[in-house]
């Protein structure tokens, strides 16, 4: 039995936040149903695969009456429901969460927006880049003198909304078996952005984030913590911070010895530490170098691609990448001791009766 086994979800299909929040409760057990509408997404929506793993799927036109009771009927057995519109989109269209509430009192709404569900940009559009933006979380993220940079859609779209989705539903979950009732979730990609930089705001607050982007400890400013480019134009990542790994790094770099080089908190000398650093790693290629310090615990690793990641040696051991559908993909994560994820499904088309059925 797995984690959220008995745990019934309906899912109402949209972009990437709320799919992987949803894909997140499938790996763990929940029973989640796919409601997807007519016609699919359209060219910007997420293509079929691993983001839809492990799901039920079911047609249903919203925009109808037949089609909203087809919805509540679903909602009336379920645990919980998460839609991702803007503000007030569902209470128009007739199952808002008074609607399903009435119907199912221990129902676990969850909504997933961008800007929330009030507040002068609730109604606006927005993609990740702009909730990390207005949360703070963008402008740390870059070269020193260059502009902001995004990291993919990782921070908003995944991080601060998918993943801040799962861990809402988790908890109004635990607080139903005390009280017998559901709620609403508002999961917010500007909130959730805005917490994964609680960390940033305590560095800066105790004057340890004290330069503009690119100059800190953290961002790429220090040239111990930073990536390098080989001779074969990969890369390796260096997260060589403490003393003991730092000296590790000059190990392997054969510069340990070096009565020239810089401290490693030289603050001045960063530019020509750097420098050093850069001009060795250019010696050898990235495979040669992750040899080198594979057995030194330096904190050194290969920069790896998404066809290279689930090649390499330790995530082969822990089969932390699977086959799905004939996609190669991550794994569910975490791992119980008990109650072990299961190898999610390719989406699976059912109907509306049949799930219900199977609901009863």
């Amino acid at each position: 039995m797995t984690a959220l086994a008995g745990i019934r979800v309906v899912e109402l299909s949209g972009l990437a936040p709320a799919p992987f929040g949803c894909m997140v409760l499938a790996d763990l057990g929940a029973d989640v149903v796919l409601v997807e509408r007519p016609g699919g997404n359209g060219p910007a929506g997420p293509p079929p695969g691993p983001l839809q793993r492990g799901r039920r799927t079911v047609t249903i036109d919203l925009k109808s009456e037949a089609g909203v009771a087809e919805l509540l009927a679903l909602a009336g057995r379920a645990d919980v429901l998460v839609e991702g519109f803007r503000p007030g989109v569902a209470e128009r269209l007739g199952f808002g969460p008074d609607v399903c509430e009435r119907l199912n009192p221990g129902l676990i709404y969850a909504r997933m927006t961008g800007w929330g569900q009030e507040g002068p940009l609730a109604a606006a559009a927005g993609h990740d880049i702009d909730y990390i933006a207005i949360a703070g979380a963008l402008d740390p993220l870059g070269r020193a003198g260059e502009k902001p940079h995004a990291p993919v859609n990782l921070l908003g779209d995944f991080a601060g909304g998918g993943m801040l989705l799962a861990v809402g539903v988790l908890a109004a979950l635990v607080e139903r078996s005390r009280s017998g009732r559901g709620q609403v979730v508002d999961a917010a990609m500007v909130d959730g952005s805005s917490l994964l930089m609680t960390f940033i705001h305590g560095m800066s607050a105790a004057g340890r984030w004290p330069g503009p982007r690119g100059r800190n400890l953290l961002d790429g400013g220090a040239p111990f913590y930073d990536t390098y480019q080989a001779s074969d134009g990969g890369h390796l990542a260096v997260g060589s911070l403490e003393p003991q790994f730092y000296a590790a790094l000059l190990k392997g770099l054969d510069l340990a010895d070096d009565p020239d080089l810089p401290g490693q908190f030289d603050f001045a000398a960063w530019p020509e530490l750097r420098r050093r650093f850069t001009e060795r790693f250019l010696q050898k290629t990235r495979d040669e170098w992750a040899a080198i310090f594979e057995p030194l615990d330096a904190c050194v690793t290969p920069v790896l691609s998404l066809t290279e990641a689930p090649l390499h040696p330790h995530n082969e051991a822990r089969k932390a990448f699977i086959e799905v559908g004939g996609v190669v993909q991550p794994a569910p994560a975490p791992r119980f001791q008990r109650t072990p994820a299961e190898i999610p499904a390719p989406p699976q088309a059912s109907t509306v009766q049949e799930i219900l059925t199977s609901w009863s």
